[in-house]
């Protein structure tokens, strides 16, 4: 018979029972995990984070930069931390951000924020669905008020509306502070489904997720329309400081941007540019995002040209950012002093904490699309990459 893990139904988050299930491991498995049973935090702060408690995993956290930011929230300087275990990743974008501030720096803006709760109401025919919609549309005062009963910070912005078949797809956009806002959104929209069915007594049957708001997976819908914040990072390179910095020539470059952007086409990608999913994650990791919002953060737009002047214009395009200052794990320990060493943690920091994360993405797209050209990035590899015995 299995034994169960060790837990305290009193007090379940201190050393001592986390020395416990250590314990229990030890015994179970014959593995001492005496470096995962080393922090330097109570856990009596983890309630909300996570459960039977053990210890921590520890990524090296590398330092980037001065990074230089144009932003309208985010203004600047910033040295930026990468939790990551790759190695020449935070080389690699330590050299972009090199550039990009002999460059006179990255101009980021946010032109969209939402985050979604998609409930789906099952009618008898497409008919009653359609009235339905139609219903939604004149009461959507109500619903907003019924929404937004249930939180401080959050506001519905909009209901879109998508029929298929008899049913009636339901995509709640909501602005949720400084938090990500998916618990936010859910609880939000679960009293405003309620409320509708005790208003709307037509429906057979709703579900509060149809999984159509596509939580922690990539959509084309929220490359569209946005899930989390949209950020535009965009920058100027002159011809020489790209081709003295780089090693490279800039005619050169931007070919190799025109076929990559052919062979994304070919394989179907979500993201024409290099690896935004680099930085994003190891940023994550430092700030204590969840880090599996990767799935739809990392989706990336890139657009170049070579300027009248000769220079090289970049930019990216991040459809779905999903980050947070407050709430989740950016309150713990390690997490939040990366937040402070960027300057965003807490209240009204979210906008600049996403232009720093965009602005970071594009430094570390111009870095590696310059090595693959130069095939600086084999060596860079073999020189800082290599950990073997």
């Amino acid at each position: 018979m299995s034994k169960k893990i060790p837990r305290s139904p009193s007090n379940d988050y201190t050393k001592e029972i986390a020395e416990n299930r250590r314990q229990f491991l030890k015994e179970q498995t014959n593995v001492s995990l005496e470096h995962v049973g080393q922090f330097s935090f109570e856990p009596s702060m983890l309630p909300g984070n996570i459960e039977n408690f053990i210890g921590v995993t520890q990524v090296p956290i590398g330092i980037a930069g001065p990074l230089l930011v144009n932003g309208e929230e985010a203004q600047g300087e910033f040295y930026i931390p990468l939790a990551t275990t790759e190695g020449t990743l935070v080389a690699s974008y330590n050299r972009g951000m090199k550039l990009l501030r002999e460059s006179g720096g990255v101009t980021t803006t946010i032109s969209d924020d939402a985050m979604q709760r998609a409930p789906v109401f099952i009618f008898a025919n497409a008919r009653q669905a359609r009235e339905f919609g139609k219903w939604v549309k004149e009461n959507f005062l109500e619903i907003k008020k019924q929404a937004e009963s249930t939180t401080k910070v959050g506001k519905l912005r909009n209901i879109e509306q998508y029929c298929a078949s008899k049913f009636l797809f339901l995509r709640f956009n909501f602005t949720t502070g400084d938090a990500a806002g998916q618990n936010m959104v859910s609880k939000a929209t679960k009293v405003v489904c309620d409320w509708i069915r005790s208003n709307y007594p037509q429906i057979e049957h709703h579900y509060l997720e149809s999984n159509f708001a596509t939580d922690k997976k990539h959509s084309r819908i929220n490359m569209l329309n946005s899930r989390g914040k949209r950020v535009t990072a965009e920058a100027i390179i002159p011809r020489h400081l790209l081709e003295k910095m780089m090693h490279t020539n800039l005619d050169l470059v931007y070919r190799s941007r025109n076929i990559s952007n052919l062979g994304g086409f070919l394989s179907g990608v979500n993201n024409n540019g290099a690896h935004s999913a680099n930085g994003i994650t190891a940023l994550f990791i430092a700030t204590g995002q969840d880090v599996a919002n990767v799935t739809e953060s990392s989706a990336a737009l890139v657009y170049v040209e070579i300027t009248p002047e000769g220079d090289y214009y970049y930019s990216i395009t991040i459809p779905s950012l999903i980050v947070a200052t407050y709430g989740g794990g950016t309150g713990l320990a390690t997490q939040k002093e990366c937040l402070e060493l960027l300057g965003c943690y807490g209240k009204d920091k979210v906008n600049k904490f996403a232009e720093i994360v965009a602005a970071t993405v594009l430094c570390g797209e111009l870095s590696l699309g310059t090595a693959i050209v130069s095939e600086d990035w084999i060596t860079s590899h073999e020189q800082y990459g290599r950990n073997r015995p």
